[in-house]
């Protein structure tokens, strides 16, 4: 039953959970804040320190002979790119007698096409005066070139155009020296002969007035183009503001660093595959989050809630440990320092009841470098804890993270509630500790999760177990009581695939 049911779990699974990601990301919200406020200092320092160069601009209007109301901005596009040819370069140097290769001052300046006909055109240089120059010596080669373009396009079409007469006209005066003087009224035949001679002189005549229109036009409308191509803006130095260069550069900095950060968060979170909501994590563990304790915080009134919650979290687990016969033991999971704090809290409370001893296991000094305060429960060594007298309460307090010694925890206590931190330990991970725990015969009684998000809404509470107060517990043999039966105790519902030695022997 339980296979089946984590088997529809597994299936009924969403391959990306949303939700669980969106609450990784603001949990590393340090992260991608710090990378934010890195690209915005970044950003003013660019400003303060590489402010933009002296540039100046100018504006010129640009006449085509070929303007057409629908123009979709081809012309000015044209012109843009005759702008950044080193013709046009070089003509602009040899005006301001400078010996800079035109290669190297084509990237001093560029031309942007406002509307269909308006260029404006943008250069830098030292100082606000060489960066005016540059622009008026661009703006009048510019100009001066598309003139002479012009010009030469019109006296090219007029001159064709001419050719094209002259050629009609050479063609007229063979016409009229085979009309000579002769009357259509002499021969019938010839008469039709005249008629067509006629009808060829007054087609040439046609097209020869047509000739010499067009070519007048031609040479009438290079004047309007030539007028009309002129700088509207004179070149003129940019100001630039520091506060407001500084400004955008800091946001653009701003924005950069926090869609980086973002994106690195998010990358992480999926990669890292850290579990973070409550029913992950119960998931994971197979067995139900009992308890919560909130992250330090700096905040007073804070303070005094957290403080609140960590005596509920001692009268509950006080309770919980009261009914066990068996030791019972504190696994930390990237939580070192809250575990130690609760054990000592927990073993106060059950000193109330008899005599209690703190087994310290963990690898660091939380247990073993404190200083004892008057009434504190005695502390030993995890090497001593099979010396600790059986009339006295024993309290292990050990570590499941990486490198730990699995086979050490049975001496700690044949059951354990696992103090984990959320988003610590990942997926894999938290499998690996409930398979361990499973295989050395521990007990999960549940865990208590360390600074779980505060927007989290899920359940932590394994409902495919027995029902009991504490969720992920089923039975198994223990040692007999004093009526001379045996005990039954229950074991995680992860646990539950486990041959029992005991129960295939019966």
């Amino acid at each position: 039953m339980t296979t089946s049911t984590s088997s529809e779990s597994s299936a009924a699974a969403p391959l990306f959970d949303l939700q669980a990601l969106v609450v990784a990301v603001r949990r590393r919200r340090r992260l991608w804040c710090s990378l934010a406020l890195v690209g915005l200092l970044v950003g003013a320092a660019v400003a303060v320190l590489r402010p933009p160069p002296p540039s100046a601009v100018a504006k010129v209007l640009v006449a085509h002979q070929e303007d057409q109301p629908n123009d979709t901005g081809t012309l000015i596009r044209t012109d843009v790119e005759l702008l950044r040819t080193t013709r046009i370069a070089d003509k602009a140097l040899q005006s301001l007698n400078s010996p800079e290769k035109p290669e190297d001052f084509m990237r001093d300046y560029q031309g942007t096409g406002l509307t269909n006909n308006l260029l404006q055109i943008e250069v830098t240089g030292d100082s606000d005066a060489q960066a005016v120059a540059r622009a008026k010596a661009l703006a009048d080669a510019f100009v001066a070139d598309h003139v002479r373009r012009m010009q030469e396009a019109a006296k090219a079409e007029s001159k064709a155009l001419a050719d094209q007469r002259d050629r009609m006209r050479g063609e007229l005066a063979q016409v009229n020296k085979e009309i000579g003087d002769r009357s259509p009224e002499s021969d019938p035949k010839a008469s039709a002969s005249m008629e067509s001679l006629f009808a060829r002189r007054a087609e040439l005549n046609s097209r020869i007035a047509d000739f010499d229109q067009r070519a007048e036009e031609a040479r009438t409308g290079t004047p309007k183009v030539i007028a009309g191509t002129q700088i509207v803006d004179a070149p003129r130095a940019v100001h630039h503001s520091m506060p407001i260069a500084v400004a955008t550069s800091a946001a653009i900095g701003l924005v950069l660093g926090l869609v980086l950060g973002l994106a690195s968060a998010a990358v992480g979170t999926v990669v890292a595959d850290r579990p973070v909501l409550r029913r992950d994590i119960a998931a994971n563990l197979g067995a139900s989050v009992i308890a919560e304790l909130p992250g330090r915080s700096g905040r007073r009134w804070q303070r005094r809630r957290t403080r609140a919650t960590r005596e509920r979290l001692t009268a509950t687990l006080a309770r919980t440990v009261r009914d066990c016969a068996e030791p019972v033991s504190l696994l930390e999971l990237g939580c070192a320092r809250s575990t130690s704090v609760i054990a000592m809290d927990l073993a106060r409370a059950l000193a109330a009841d008899g005599p209690v001893v703190v087994v310290d296991g963990l690898p660091g000094p939380q247990l073993a470098g404190r200083r004892p305060k008057p009434g504190d429960p005695a502390v030993v060594g995890g090497e001593r804890a099979e010396t600790v007298p059986h009339q006295e309460r024993r309290l292990g307090v050990g570590s499941v993270a990486p490198g730990t010694a699995w086979t050490d925890l049975q001496y700690l206590g044949t059951q354990t509630v696992l103090v984990v931190r959320a988003g610590h330990g990942s997926a894999a991970w938290l499998h690996t500790v409930a398979r361990q725990l499973a295989d050395q015969r521990i007990a999960v009684i549940g865990v208590v999760l360390i600074d779980p998000d505060h927007r989290d809404r899920t359940d932590g509470t394994l409902w495919d177990g027995l029902h009991t107060a504490l969720r992920g517990r089923s039975e198994r043999p223990a040692a007999q009581n004093g009526t001379g039966r045996r005990r039954r105790e229950r074991l995680p519902v992860w646990a539950a695939g486990v041959p029992d030695n005991d129960q295939e022997a019966r």
